[in-house]
């Protein structure tokens, strides 16, 4: 039985067992996990066995420790050892690779510092709203994804599904990521480190032609690491050392997360406080760093000029989107694991700044560091001219000034002779060197390698590295499973299921589909699933999760939600936010994706062995009939949960039916899906006085829905007075339960005196005898 402070407890015996218990309008609990709910329908046959006795109790409106939210009773749901394991959690999710090595790319294609306007105006308009949707409505419901959806209408329970199955995937792959990590860490104690140099062979020694073709980096990530295979219809086979490495990452992902928030709440105060005190010391030394102002000038110059082009907005939506972690489901897993009294709206503030600020600052590092590379880079090609040119007797000075050398290889490339350009003469630009910077895998273990073998104490700065990518890896990593695992294990029939086998058996499935991705064609299939199974779907997703709040769910209802769990009333921006302005900018950015999809045939990057270089190539058909197939997956579960429910194709589950009438109030958009029962039941007891708790009880059975009831008198009892208009003010107020007072006195309904403030909903308590 659930504890409230305002309402009636009866004493447990064996007669309640199985009773339904409502509180605040939201509880429904059972003590045989939802497989019997109270009989609303049992007769009054005066054999002793009673109806339902109904508690009712007006909450304290202006209280916020009134507030009893879904969920929030259930002793056996995990929770917060404290408030720092909660917000480092968040930190650790929601700041993940991606800013890493995805936004200081973005800055340096999309204008450099003025691409920092659209990414803050995303982020106050589309990102920080939803995140707190997502946030608030876990922590008011306290339920996991698929509870969530489901309470707020049984119709939309596909969200839920398609979250989990969109998290799904991207949890497949994005260990993988983990996995390269892992063997680029255990690499970095090599020294020299491996890819520093080019490898030698054969009888006189001489360097691997592929490697001379291409750089050391590449080499040491495309064939000693990869051993990539020319195309993505050559799978090449499996590699080994990726499959051990694979295998490593799962375990550590596994022990992290197998007893839920229990175990992985504290590993986060490593996966969210070591990638800070990494960036620090790197950006101490890149700073200091000759070429590392050249660098910063370079990516945040501003070009406003590119704020005309709509694909930067595009860009910076984008990034918002995912940067955040948005419609994963972690979000409401780890809101869920809130007390309902926590400050959502301050925790979203918080770890939105603080998501902003770390991606300026990765950005600041990285570009510092890579502005240095840069001018190595520029350098060297300067002295392989100046000695070109004192080969060939053009001057004699061997000190010859870097600009002077540079303007006697242009004037020399001017004049389009064919033997000076036979002498190999370069190009040296500082700003070219620059513009070479890559995103992704390319950046982490391409590019930025390349500034490390540059750095004095390499290896120290390659293990510091590699260790931070893991730190970052890991606890985004983490965050996506909880949300996963929240969902599976809110589902009735794996409660039953110790959480150490489930998440065992989940990691295990994981495992088995990601050996795609230790074949020579896997970084083809990761950036396939990059590309496909997380993007589309997720932006989806978010958008009918925005949907479900404000217009099922309702924005007014959510309002006082967010009040009643924080004190702070969300004003005219979060309105305007939720209901227009987040709705618009997912929809654009949902046509923009599709429209991106259809304009261009999808590419990928392959390695040619020949060239020395990645080479674009269209996917196969096959392929791409994979890719749509995930997509599918992703979306179908909305629309077909839909369908079968709508029609009842699919018949209703108790724990569906029970989520549906978990709800403080109920508005016409949802009513419909909550039973109506015609039929009341009289206790004839005395009346109480109206200050007694006694006066808040009354007692309802199923009596016959004639219009004759016994002697040729009215019929007991009658439906519940609703309102079937449109949903506005009125809606949002709680169904209100009107007596028959009639001459056998059959019927009585005790209001207590709270009873005349219509705008106040009633909690109330159902106790089976």
């Amino acid at each position: 039985m659930t504890s409230n402070s305002n309402a009636t407890h009866l004493p447990t015996t064996d007669a309640t067992k199985g009773a339904g218990v409502i509180v605040g309008g939201g509880v429904l609990r059972n003590a045989n996990n939802g497989h019997e709910m109270a009989p609303l329908n049992t007769r009054a046959r005066g054999d002793g066995h009673h109806g339902v006795t109904i508690v009712l109790s007006p909450p304290q409106r202006r209280s916020i420790s009134s507030l009893s939210a879904p969920g929030g009773d259930d002793p056996t749901r995990a929770a917060w050892s404290g408030k720092m394991q909660f917000f480092l959690s968040i930190i650790g999710y929601s700041v993940g690779l991606g800013n890493i090595w995805r936004f200081p790319y973005l800055c340096q294609q999309n204008g450099g510092g003025a691409f920092l306007i659209p990414f803050m105006i995303m982020l106050v308009l589309e990102g920080i709203p939803l995140f707190l949707i997502e946030l608030g409505i876990g922590q008011r419901m306290r339920l996991g994804c698929l509870g969530v959806w489901n309470t707020i209408h049984p119709w939309l329970g596909g969200i839920g599904i398609s979250s989990c199955i969109v998290t799904l995937f991207v949890a497949i792959y994005y260990n993988v990521i983990i996995t390269w990590c892992i063997y680029y860490f255990i690499n970095s104690f090599r020294y020299p480190l491996p890819w520093s140099e080019c490898p030698r062979l054969g009888p006189n020694n001489t360097f691997v032609d592929e490697c001379l073709r291409s750089s050391e980096t590449e080499y040491f990530w495309y064939r000693d690491t990869l051993d990539a295979s020319p195309s993505i219809d050559d799978n090449g086979g499996f590699k080994w050392w990726i499959i051990i490495c694979l295998i490593l990452a799962w375990l550590v992902v596994f022990f992290i997360v197998m007893k839920g928030i229990q175990s992985s709440g504290k590993a986060v105060y490593f996966t969210s406080l070591f990638p800070y005190l990494v960036l620090t010391i790197f950006f101490v030394r890149g700073i200091t760093l000759p070429g590392a102002g050249a660098g910063l000038m370079h990516m945040y110059k501003p070009k406003v000029e590119m704020l005309l082009l709509p694909n930067v907005w595009l860009d910076a939506a984008t990034q918002v989107f995912y940067s955040f972690g948005l419609a994963f489901g972690s979000l409401i897993a780890f809101g869920s694991y809130n007390t309902p009294k926590n400050n959502c709206v301050r925790d979203v503030l918080l770890v939105s700044l603080c998501n902003a600020f770390t991606a300026i600052y990765a950005s600041v590092v990285i570009f510092a560091i890579l502005g240095f590379k840069a001018t190595k880079n520029t350098e060297s090609c300067i002295d392989v001219n100046r000695q070109l040119l004192l080969n060939h007797h053009l001057t004699n000075d061997t000190n010859l000034l870097d600009d002077a050398v540079t303007n006697m290889v242009n004037q020399l490339n001017s004049t389009n002779s064919t033997s000076i350009k036979d002498w190999g003469l370069q190009i040296c630009s500082l700003e070219d060197n620059l513009s070479k910077a890559a995103e992704g895998t390319g950046l982490a273990f391409i590019i930025f390698t390349q500034a490390i073998v540059e750095l004095p104490g390499s290896t120290i700065w390659a293990v510091l590295f590699f260790t931070m990518l893991l730190a970052l890896g890991l606890g985004s990593q983490i965050g996506m499973l909880e949300g996963m695992l929240c969902t599976i294990f809110d589902i009735d029939i794996f409660k039953r299921v110790r959480k150490p086998i489930l998440t065992g058996v989940v990691c295990l499935f994981c495992f088995i589909v990601g050996l795609i991705f230790t074949t020579g064609a896997g970084e083809y299939w990761l950036k396939m699933f990059d590309s496909f199974a997380g993007t589309l779907g997720l932006v989806v997703v978010a958008f009918m999760e925005m949907i479900a709040v404000i217009y099922v769910y309702g924005h007014k209802k959510f309002t006082e939600d967010i009040y009643q769990m924080t004190g702070y009333r969300p004003g005219w921006y979060w309105q305007l936010t939720w209901r227009y302005i987040g709705p618009g900018l997912m929809s654009i950015l949902l046509v923009a994706s599709v429209w991106g999809y259809i304009k261009e045939v999808p590419k990928y990057k392959a390695w040619d062995a020949v060239l020395g270089k990645g080479v674009e190539l269209h996917y196969p058909n096959w392929v791409m009939a994979i890719a749509l197939g995930m997509i599918f997956a992703g979306i179908l579960p909305m629309p077909l949960v839909y369908l079968l429910r709508r029609f009842q194709i699919l018949k209703v589950d108790l724990d569906i039916h029970q989520g549906s009438i978990r709800r403080n109030e109920t508005t016409a958009s949802t009513k419909e899906m909550i039973d109506q029962d015609d039929d009341a039941m009289s206790p004839d007891m005395p009346l109480p006085p109206a200050s007694s708790l006694a006066a808040t009880r009354f007692t309802i059975g199923d009596f016959d829905d004639d219009d004759d009831y016994g002697n040729g008198k009215t019929r007991i009892g009658g439906p519940l007075a609703t309102s079937d208009s449109e949903d506005n003010v009125d809606d949002d107020e709680p169904m209100t339960m009107t007596s028959k007072n009639n001459n056998n006195n059959n019927l009585k309904i005790y209001y207590n005196n709270h009873q005349n403030s219509s705008k106040k909903p009633f909690k109330m308590e159902i106790v089976d005898f």
